[in-house]
């Protein structure tokens, strides 16, 4: 006959927030009649399972994370988040029960059972009730003699261990026996001062071996579990077996599964050691733990009366399964076992009964799983009753009962059956009576639907997997891609920086020159990118060229502007070569500012190629929260590798009509239709009438001279002038990066006249030139080089790309060790003196301007354009 009592019994409902009760926070045990529940607030109640009322209600100050249940002491701990451990006497429920017995109870409680507020008062925990107040704790389990707690530091797990007080003392643990620090963690991200509320919680569970007092003073509901020898040795070593000490599991948020041993904990106490001894990580499930317990898989002897787990289980959020064995090589040697299932997730709670039997609940309802081994052990006959091996898959029932957030397996179960407390998503308390004689033999008929529907499940478990094994498939190839793509530019990277000094592998030359855009003629800067290397530049490289502009009308203090062009590099192996030109002026406004400065880099994307490796996707997995989701990428986004800078000045955009050099005849830059018209209409043979041509007419050229030794320039030019004067030997060498260098090379020219990019009009000349009086010796013969213009701006252009290279000239010969002649100091202190002299004149004159009617500025002006032009002439000359 079948059993007639219900399969789910309910028992009570309480309030929940809107939306259900989270997992992750409920607890729920049981001790004799009475249940003691947290729904993850901050209550905890009392419940007469027998009686079926409430029977006491505490309020804690702040969130209940955890509770444990001290059967023979009479006591329940609670941790309280960002609080700490409180401790309450069972024997005040008891007295509340004899008081609720007395007043009668109430009748329609008693009936349905249904708990909306708190029948009995609500009692608010004393203050000095927490016997170990600590912010930091996450989780904690109590042993005989040992409370065991897990905190969060700044960066790491820390374990501790306190003396627990003997019966009839204080509550409050003693002093700390023990500490070490686990694996390193990444706190949740919250506001200042308050951290927020983990998501999920350590879990701790105590395993013992078999010597050790059953069960360590717990209850069946608390997280103590007894272990086979085999098994126990296996998993923590000769000195935790030979020392019967018991071991504390932790499963961490980050998926660690770890284990220490309590009694060499303590000892290193005494005798510190190195603190990654006293840990030892055995599995990591790459996922939240939720749930750490054991099992029975083979069925006891007849002989045997205590009952030993032989199986440990650990889940995960997602539903990975972990369970190790102890069983038999091929060789003969005990060894352990180590299996992964998946089974569908996410798991919200999860319990072993006293058989093979795990039970989990999802989002879809509770499920049960058998961890009993298939068929009979490897040898039976020579193992002498030795243990067998775990299943190849798991198999999940469906139970039919709804979301559950936490379990506990009840001590009052019938034989061969399971009992299960467990509180619903909607806050109600359950009991699930699982009893294998309530169901009556079916016919053929439904076994073989059963069947069928065994098969499609399994069927579809299948095609599950091979989705998965798919996306898990790409995402390695994407690290492997990513991997591969990081150790190229790792090793151009080194490539480039190990050669500062000589040839590089790869090069970036940078020219210049004139070209005809859009009916006007434009300087174009051409980059030529060179691979000379061993390694290839793929997917993910660009040449990154920037264009720095120098501020208009030489105005130091004000900031240039920039324009940087991003060219993408495809497939540049050895020996390669892209080519990339620029436009570099006149604008729009048909003005450009010389000096520019064209710089070009290597930029390597770790943003494209890198990130999407970083953090792979998987369908079956719950997408990663914001706070979850580790910064791996730096701020800029990639590796950039400057190659070269390169500066066109006003000496290499210099045009040379009159030497008949190509793009020297164009239009030039946009005129203004207005002016274009009054040309046209202007009679032949007439003078032009526009700013710069009376400017040229009525003005005198703006002339900048500046004098060097013809020994720093022969020394300088060595023999690669040889055959021509110093003088066109000079000019050669100022010309050198103009287009038109080989035009002057071949005509031997010592002075010539070129056209800015403006149109107006720039003469240089290189003449002799001898220094006296400077000497004692005699005098220099020296070589002045002058800069003629109509143009003020353009002039000042021109001189400074002379003095620039000038200075770079006599750093270079210096380096070498040369070293001028003997001067007369008196007459450089003269120079010097008329030099700071006319300075002075000039700050006078310019502060007399400001002051001055126009009458008087006029001739104000020309004495100032008279020191100026004093000063872009001086006397001193380049040693």
């Amino acid at each position: 006959m079948a059993d007639p009592r219900p399969r789910v019994e309910y028992l009570a409902g309480f309030c929940c927030p809107l939306g259900g009760v989270a997992a992750g926070k409920p607890r729920v045990l049981c001790h004799g009649a009475e249940i003691f529940l947290s729904t993850g607030g901050e209550m905890v109640y009392v419940y007469d399972r027998e009686g079926r009322l409430l029977i006491a209600v505490y309020k804690f100050p702040g969130q209940v994370w955890h509770l444990e249940l001290l059967a023979l002491r009479k006591v329940l701990y609670v941790l309280c988040a960002r609080s700490g451990i409180y401790c309450l006497s069972l024997d005040q429920t008891t007295r509340s029960v004899s008081r609720d017995e007395e007043d009668g109870g109430d009748d329609q409680d008693r009936e349905d059972g249904q708990v909306g507020e708190p029948p009995v008062p609500v009692i608010p925990v004393d203050p000095d009730s927490c016997v170990l107040p600590d912010a930091s704790l996450h989780a904690f389990t109590v042993l005989d003699d040992t409370l065991v707690t897990l905190a969060l530091g700044p960066t790491q797990w820390k374990m501790q261990l306190f003396e627990r007080p003997s019966p009839g003392e204080d509550p409050r643990p003693g002093g700390q026996i023990g500490e070490v620090e686990l694996s390193t963690c990444t706190p949740p991200a919250g506001s200042q001062g308050e951290s927020a509320a983990p998501r999920f919680l350590p879990v701790l569970c105590c395993a013992s071996p078999p010597g050790s007092r059953t069960p360590l003073g717990h209850s069946r509901s608390s997280e103590g579990v007894m272990l086979e020898g085999a098994l126990f040795g296996l998993l923590f070593g000769a000195d935790a077996a030979l020392l019967e000490s018991p071991v504390v599991l932790c499963g961490l948020p980050d998926g660690q599964l770890c284990c220490v041993i309590i009694k060499t904990l303590v000892t290193s106490m005494s005798a510190p050691g190195d603190p990654k001894a006293l840990v030892k990580i055995l599995h990591h499930l790459e996922e939240p733990v939720v749930f750490i317990g054991a099992l029975r898989t083979e069925p006891l002897a007849e002989d045997m009366e205590d009952v030993h787990c032989d199986c440990l289980v650990a889940l995960g959020h997602h539903g990975r399964t972990l369970a190790i064995k102890a069983s038999w090589d091929e060789a003969g040697h005990l060894v352990p076992e180590l299996r992964e299932y998946s089974i569908p997730g996410p798991v919200l709670c999860a319990a072993c009964d006293r058989s093979s039997h795990v039970y989990h609940s999802t989002s879809a309802g509770l499920r049960v799983v058998d961890l009993a081994q298939e068929g009979s052990p490897l040898d039976p006959t020579e193992r002498d009753g030795a243990p067998g091996s775990l299943p190849p898959l798991l198999y999940p029932d469906n139970l039919g009962v709804g979301s559950l957030v936490t379990l506990c397996v009840s001590s009052s179960a019938p034989e061969g059956g399971a009992e299960l407390l467990a509180l619903s998503a909607k806050g109600r308390l359950m009991i699930c009576h699982l009893d294998p004689h309530n169901e009556a033999p079916q016919s053929s008929r439904v076994t073989s639907a059963k069947a069928g529907k065994k098969i499609k499940q399994l069927l579809s478990g299948i095609g599950t997997v091979s989705e998965r094994v798919s996306s898990l498939k790409k995402a390695v190839d994407q690290r492997d891609k990513a991997l591969t793509c990081l150790n190229e530019v790792m090793n151009v990277s080194c490539a480039l920086l190990s050669s500062r000094e000589g040839p590089r592998p790869i090069s970036c030359t940078i020219s210049t020159t004139w070209s005809h855009l859009q009916l006007q003629d434009v300087l174009v800067a051409t980059c030529l990118l060179e691979n000379s290397s061993g390694f290839s530049l793929d997917r993910g490289w660009a040449l990154c060229i920037q264009v720095l502009r120098s501020s208009r009308a030489l105005d130091l203090d004000s900031a240039g502007s920039a324009i940087t062009y991003t060219i993408p590099v495809d497939q540049l192996g050895p020996g390669g070569r892209r080519e990339v030109t620029l436009p570099l002026g006149p604008g729009e406004d048909g003005a450009l500012d010389l000096p520019v400065t064209v710089s070009c880099a290597l930029f390597y994307s770790l943003r494209e190629v890198v990130g999407r490796a970083l953090t792979p996707q998987d369908p079956f997995k719950d997408p990663p929260s914001a706070e979850c989701t580790p910064i791996v990428l730096p701020e800029q986004d990639g590796v950039c590798l400057p190659l070269s800078e390169h500066t066109v000045d006003m000496l290499q955009g210099l045009r040379f009509p009159s030497l008949g050099v190509p793009h020297t005849q164009a239009l030039g830059p946009a005129r203004d239709p207005i002016h274009t018209f009054l040309g046209t209409c202007r009679v032949p043979g007439s003078q032009p009438a526009g700013p710069e041509s009376l400017r040229a007419k009525y003005l005198p050229p703006s002339v900048a001279t500046i004098k060097v030794s013809a020994e720093l320039l022969r020394a300088a030019l060595g023999d690669s002038h040889a055959g021509v004067s110093l003088g066109c030997a000079t000019l050669q060498w100022l010309l050198a990066e103009n287009a038109a260098a080989d035009i002057i090379k071949a005509q031997a020219l010592s002075s010539v006249q070129g056209v800015a990019p403006d149109g107006t009009d720039v003469h240089l000349i290189i003449r002799e030139a001898t220094v006296t009086d400077l000497c004692p010796a005699g005098p220099i013969q020296a070589m002045e080089i002058q800069v003629e213009s109509s143009s003020l701006a353009n002039m000042c252009r021109a001189h400074h790309a002379i003095v620039g290279r000038l200075q770079r000239l006599v750093v270079e010969q210096a380096a070498r060790g040369s070293s001028p002649p003997d001067l007369r100091l008196q007459y450089l202190h003269q120079m010097q003196a008329n030099h700071e002299t006319l300075l002075r004149e000039v700050q006078t004159l310019r502060d007399r301007l400001c002051t001055e009617d126009e009458a008087s500025s006029c001739a104000t002006a020309q004495r100032l354009l008279q020191v100026y032009r004093r000063l872009r002439s001086p006397s001193l000359l380049l040693l």
